[in-house]
């Protein structure tokens, strides 16, 4: 082998060895950025359902309940700036995250106070259609919740790959930042109670 050919054949192996490390990094944080925006997608999906729910909640309230009209003020006001949120999971910044959590909070809030003033009307508490939505919006409740944490679960992957060295030098060349998590807010540890014990007086 001639001697000229030994450094060609050395530049040849770094530059394909580079390559297959960046394409190598590049098209993972491509498939696991795609798993983050699938369980956001989950996540948004459960939240609306729930915000479906409520609207249905409190039409079925108004009928029940004519003198609840500042409750059921409250909860539509933090059902529309719940859904007026809303965040692309390709940018997602830890403000934004924040700031959905916080009014999805606000509207927890709103649901239980309302749920709290259904025990003053014993009608609306034997109302089928109210038990049904009560026993769907528990369900939902614990969609969410599994919601949260699967999105948590593929942001993890993602933040060890773009942040750990030496890739966390390539995520800065292609603009791969780590994700935020979810975080519970203070005082919204627990979903909001929708359990009633009609049993008791």
């Amino acid at each position: 082998m001639k001697k000229w050919l030994i450094p060609l054949i050395i530049v040849g192996v770094i530059a394909f060895a580079g390559y297959s490390w960046v394409t190598g990094f590049y098209n993972t944080a491509i498939k696991l950025n795609e798993n983050i925006e699938e369980a956001w997608g989950n996540v948004e999906t459960a939240y609306q359902r729930r915000g479906d729910l409520i609207g249905n909640l409190v039409k079925t309230v108004q009928g029940a309940a004519d003198y609840e009209k500042e409750t059921l003020t409250q909860v539509i006001e933090a059902r529309a700036k719940a859904t007026s949120v809303t965040i692309d999971p390709t940018n997602i910044t830890p403000d934004q995250l924040a700031k959905f959590n916080e009014v999805q909070g606000g509207l927890s809030g709103a649901l239980k106070s309302l749920l709290v003033t259904v025990e003053r009307y014993p009608d609306l508490k034997a109302n089928q259609n109210f038990l049904k939505l009560q026993d769907e919006l528990a369900s939902t409740e614990n969609q969410i919740l599994t919601a949260r944490t699967r999105f948590n679960e593929a942001t993890k992957p993602f933040n060890n790959h773009v942040k750990t060295f030496p890739n966390n030098i390539l995520a800065g060349f292609f603009d791969f930042s780590g994700k935020p998590y979810f975080e519970s807010e203070p005082g919204n540890e627990k979903a909001p109670d929708v359990e009633f014990d009609f049993g008791k007086k």
